[in-house]
């Protein structure tokens, strides 16, 4: 299952279920194995009734940040796993990192779509298909192994959450 004590996750799966969306939440307590190497595990399985079935790793963002308003980063071994994950899946399945924005100021709320209100905070939900990033991507952090979009290149290929599922 999703860590229930993660608000990011937790609003999206009130989402989904708000959207009558079927789905699973992955246990993240334990990581799987795949052809002999260990797989980070992601956060959500969504059956879509309009194309591919999702394999969702929710990434949970402040917006705005300090010094950036779309924080979009990432493990490298986030993208990896996610990539492994849909070969594991079958061609059914395609692998979103989303991004789930606590807007944290009223005034930043008429730059999005959706305004979604949970638990007395209001969300912002980005879909970036990882095949995509991982074509994009550079690094942030070589230490953290971490990797990032530019904030042109984020807004190029982030989705709408209605969009992806």
């Amino acid at each position: 299952m999703a860590i229930r004590s993660n608000h990011y996750d937790v609003a999206f799966e009130e989402l989904l279920r708000e959207m009558r969306r079927p789905y699973v939440a992955v246990d993240e307590r334990r990581r799987a194995l795949a052809q002999e190497a260990s797989l980070k595990s992601f956060d959500f399985v969504v059956y879509s009734p309009r194309g591919s079935n999702l394999l969702v790793d929710v990434k949970g963002r402040r917006f705005p940040t300090a010094s950036h308003c779309w924080e979009n980063w990432a493990s490298q071994e986030d993208i990896d796993s996610l990539l492994q994950w849909e070969q594991v899946f079958g061609e059914n399945f395609r692998s979103l990192l989303l991004f789930t924005y606590e807007l944290t100021e009223p005034r930043w709320w008429s730059r999005h779509s959706l305004v979604w209100e949970f638990r007395q905070r209001k969300y912002a939900f980005y879909g970036v298909w990882v095949r995509d990033y991982a074509a994009a991507m550079t690094q942030r952090s070589a230490k953290w192994d971490t990797v990032t979009l530019p904030a042109a290149q984020f807004r190029q290929l982030r989705k709408e959450v209605f969009d992806v599922l």
